[in-house]
C-alpha cells in the first residue's frame, strides 16, 4: 500500500490545514485587564466634580484692581514649571502640582491644591489673597485633562478635553466609536483615586448607562473595549495566514509531484 498516495497526501493536506485554523488565540493571549476582578474594595467611588491631583497642571489668573493683582499674575513668558501656548508663540504659566499636591505661588508661597474641587481651590486662593486684594477674581483652568480609550474603537488614543468635562459617550466618540468587535455590554473603565487604581464597568446597551455615576469621566480615566470572540479568532487567523499559505503551497507541491508520477 502507497502511503504516500494522492489520496491520502490530500487528507493528510486537509487535517494539517485544519490544525493551524483551529490553533486560535485565546482571550487571555488578547483582552486587556483581566486579572483584577472588579470588587467592593476597588471599585470607583462615586465622584462627578473633577478634583485636582498630582502632576496636573493648573493655569490661574488673578483680576482685580490692576496694580494689587500683578504680583499675583506670573507675565506670559516665564520661568513657571510649565507653560501653555496660547495665541501662537505667546506663553502663558502653568503650575504642576507636585508629588505632595502642593504648588509655588507668587507671594503666597507652598499651597496645598491636590484634593480640592475647582469650587474649592477658588474659595481657598480668594481667603489667602484677601489681605491683598479687595474682592480678588480667582480663574483656575486644568490644562492636561486627557483621558485614554483603547480597545475595540476606530481611533484608540489618548485625547485632551478643553473644556474640563466630558461623558463616557463623548469620549467614545472622540475615539470613532466601538468597532464591529467591540463588546457593547463590557466597556471598563479604569481611575486612579487617592493613590490606587478603581475600576468599574459600563453596558452600553442599556439606556441606563447614561445614569451611571461615572457616566462623566474625571482627568487621566483610561476606557477600554473589550473585544468579542470574533475579534479574538481572526486575530488568531491572521497570525496564521503565512503559515496557511506557506503550508497549502507545500502540499499542493508534493501533490503534484505524486500524481505526475
Amino acid at each position: 500500500m502507497n502511503i504516500f498516495s494522492p489520496k491520502r497526501l490530500i487528507k493528510a493536506s486537509v487535517i494539517v490545514i485544519a490544525v493551524i485554523l483551529t490553533s486560535c488565540a485565546t482571550s487571555k493571549e488578547i483582552v486587556y485587564f483581566q486579572d483584577e476582578p472588579i470588587s467592593k474594595n476597588n471599585e470607583i467611588t462615586v465622584n462627578s466634580e473633577l478634583i485636582y491631583k498630582p502632576n496636573d497642571l493648573i493655569f490661574i489668573s488673578v483680576g482685580g484692581d490692576k496694580d494689587a493683582v500683578a504680583p499675583f499674575n506670573l507675565p506670559a513668558i516665564s520661568y513657571s514649571t510649565s507653560s501653555v501656548a496660547v495665541n501662537g508663540d505667546l506663553k502663558m504659566p502653568t503650575y504642576l502640582i507636585d508629588a505632595n499636591g502642593n504648588i509655588e505661588y507668587p507671594v503666597l508661597g507652598t499651597l496645598k491644591i491636590a484634593g480640592l474641587t475647582r469650587t474649592q481651590a477658588t474659595d481657598y486662593l480668594k481667603n489667602k489673597l484677601i489681605d491683598y486684594i479687595k474682592d480678588p477674581i480667582v480663574n483656575i483652568r486644568l490644562i492636561n485633562f486627557t483621558i485614554t480609550v483603547l480597545g475595540e474603537v476606530e481611533n484608540p488614543g489618548t485625547f485632551t478635553v478643553e473644556d474640563e468635562k466630558i461623558s463616557l459617550t463623548q469620549a467614545l466618540g472622540m475615539a470613532g466609536d466601538l468597532t464591529i468587535y467591540g463588546k457593547r455590554n463590557n466597556v471598563f473603565l479604569i481611575r486612579e483615586q487617592d493613590g490606587k487604581k478603581r475600576f468599574t464597568k459600563f453596558d452600553l446597551t442599556s439606556i441606563n448607562v447614561v445614569n451611571s455615576p461615572n457616566y462623566y469621566l474625571q482627568q487621566d480615566d483610561v476606557i477600554y473595549v473589550e473585544p468579542n470572540k470574533s475579534r479574538v479568532r481572526s486575530a488568531s487567523y491572521n497570525q496564521n495566514n503565512g503559515v496557511i499559505i506557506s503550508a497549502v503551497g507545500t502540499l499542493a507541491t508534493i501533490i503534484a509531484i505524486f500524481i505526475a508520477k
